[in-house]
């Protein structure tokens, strides 16, 4: 992260707006390294040219997503929620980034330039690279460009991305975007800051330990409302091992006219299982009568969510200590996919600061 950091700096001086994407889930700005903090003193930063990109906006709880659009607004940090994954979302953002590079053109900006450089910043797997090929398929298709399009290389592991890469996103004037690792301090001494960066995938889970994050979402998740949703799973059939499809076959008769759909008991990404998952996890917080700011009776809590999972990803008994390993993976698939909910993990500072 500390070359990453140079081949950053090194790059600054041709960069004409900063795009600072954030886990949407997690609204503080993580604090970086003094690198890091060498390139706030680049132009960029110290001005309006930097822009707040929330990413994974559709996996935050939508009304604390606008309450810190709000607060970012008040701050006057210009800012804008995206999903990368949504097509007619990152059209609008490249909207609002292209209105924006006319505004600057309008000021101080040098009219005359061409090209416009944009660059991608931000903490490992934020969806800094997500964000990069939506941007550049989407300009390309606006614009009419021909060609093969680049991509950047998106995994759901942090630090995958190793080098800067360049992609168009958009013409008239050119607008190019230089997709970066991310990068993070070397040490981490906040326990509940490393916690939520292992949670929203940041770093690795072992940083933590499986079994402990997972214990920490289940924390958050008990003193949220989320679980209130879940109730019509408690009273529904969802247990189907085989559902038969038929499907016309106008050509012929055979056999493959008929479509079976099996549902698989380990794959616990089906709908199926994300309800059982729902299910259990209702009735045990439902049934809870302790106090959760008691800490013996939110661990105990805790303990009987495990052991209520265990059953509906249908991990068997004898499976020793490796069982809640599974139990722990498995959990943080689905709350990761958003299939247990929106969760926003940072709460708006109490008091007015800046958004840096």
């Amino acid at each position: 992260m500390a070359a990453a950091t140079r081949a950053i700096a090194d790059r600054m001086p041709l960069v004409d707006i900063i795009l600072e994407v954030r886990d949407a889930r997690v609204g503080i700005f993580i604090p970086f390294s003094s690198e890091f903090d060498q390139l706030r003193n680049h132009h960029p930063f110290s001005s309006s040219r930097r822009i707040l990109v929330l990413n994974k906006m559709d996996l935050a709880s939508p009304t604390q997503f606008k309450e810190w659009i709000t607060f970012f607004d008040q701050q006057n940090c210009p800012s804008f929620g995206v999903n990368s994954h949504n097509k007619d979302n990152v059209k609008e953002f490249l909207k609002f980034l292209q209105a924006h590079v006319r505004n600057l053109r309008k000021s101080d900006y040098d009219a005359s330039s061409d090209t416009v450089t944009v660059m991608l910043l931000g903490i490992p797997n934020v969806g800094k690279s997500a964000l990069a090929n939506s941007l550049h398929q989407i300009g390309r298709i606006t614009a009419a460009e021909k060609g093969k399009l680049r991509h950047a290389t998106v995994s759901p592991q942090p630090g995958e991305t190793k080098d800067i890469y360049s992609l168009k996103i958009a013409s008239h004037p050119n607008i190019y975007v230089l997709d970066t690792p991310g990068i993070l301090p070397p040490e981490i001494h906040d326990v509940e800051v490393c916690s939520k960066l292992a949670l929203t995938g940041a770093i690795g889970d072992s940083f933590v330990g499986g079994k402990e994050l997972a214990q920490y979402f289940l924390g958050i998740l008990n003193f949220s409302d989320e679980y209130k949703k879940w109730a019509k799973f408690s009273i529904n059939q969802i247990n189907k091992p085989l559902t038969l499809h038929h499907k016309a076959d106008q050509s012929s008769g055979s056999e493959s006219g008929m479509i079976w759909k099996r549902q698989n008991p380990t794959d616990h990404t089906q709908d199926f299982m994300v309800q059982k998952v729902r299910k259990s996890l209702y009735e045990i917080m439902s049934c809870f009568n302790g106090n959760l700011d008691h800490e013996k009776d939110l661990v105990k809590l805790i303990e009987a969510e495990f052991k209520a999972l265990r059953e509906a990803f249908q991990i068997p008994m004898d499976s020793g200590e490796d069982a809640d390993s599974k139990v722990a993976s498995k959990l943080l698939n689905l709350y990761r996919t958003g299939r247990l909910g929106h969760y926003t993990l940072d709460h708006l500072p109490k008091r007015r600061a800046s958004c840096e």
